[in-house]
């Protein structure tokens, strides 16, 4: 199949509304979506696919209860421990967000996981883990503005492509398309770099994704055309 499409981006929703309609707890639909994101994953090269982004974890989502916070944080201490997992595939791991937020542990896993994985190139997987789009763009205000301060960048030579380097995703390419599963709004996800991705919304609960809607999702955007506003 014929894309231009390098890098998909993912919102990862309905796991609770998953484990529900099947009597489970919610925290196992959690733990289902996991592993959905280790299955889908090694499948995106084949496609031509370079890059992933996975919203897994918003800043918003430490309003939730306590036990739910600190189960999403034991799956990411696992997820975070995929070293194997992430060389036998090729797959570098790099993780965004406002990760000072997070567990010393996990940061500490996660700093790991990114040096060690730094030289594979088969696809780069982004984790957005205690991300938002609004305080992305706020604490890359403050870099820029802390630097202008210290003399190491001149004002008015700030443009787009000068911000964009600051984000979190600086150095990343901007994604081609984003995928919503089971709701139709974008929720605060990578605002600044998504102005001209295509989106699609998948009504089904994301632990339901499965490669033919990826194949899908391939075959309609290589049917769109890109205007970038022209």
């Amino acid at each position: 199949m014929n894309s231009s499409l390098r890098h998909i981006a993912f919102v990862l929703d309905g796991n609770r509304r998953w484990a529900r309609e099947r009597g489970i707890s919610t925290l196992v639909g959690h733990k289902s979506g996991y592993e959905l994101v280790k299955a889908i994953t090694p499948l995106l090269p084949k496609y031509g696919i370079k890059y992933v982004t996975y919203y897994m974890f918003s800043i918003e989502n430490w309003n939730r209860s306590e036990e739910e916070v600190n189960y999403l944080m034991n799956i990411f201490r696992d997820f975070f421990s995929i070293r194997g997992y992430a060389n036998k595939h090729g797959i570098r791991i790099k993780a965004i967000g406002c990760l000072n937020k997070l567990p010393k542990d996990i940061l500490e896993k996660i700093r790991f996981l990114e040096d060690s994985t730094k030289d594979n190139s088969s696809l780069t997987a982004v984790i957005a883990i205690s991300y938002g789009g609004r305080d992305e763009i706020v604490r890359t205000s403050k870099k820029i503005a802390q630097d202008v301060l210290d003399n190491k960048v001149v004002l008015d030579e700030v443009d787009e492509d000068v911000f964009a380097s600051y984000l979190d995703t600086g150095g990343l390419p901007y994604p081609d398309a984003i995928v919503r599963t089971s709701e139709k709004r974008i929720s605060n996800f990578l605002i600044w770099q998504t102005a001209y991705s295509e989106v699609f919304f998948v009504d089904k609960l994301w632990p339901d994704f499965n490669e033919c809607d990826l194949r899908d999702i391939m075959r309609e955007f290589s049917q769109r055309e890109r205007r970038y506003g022209k």
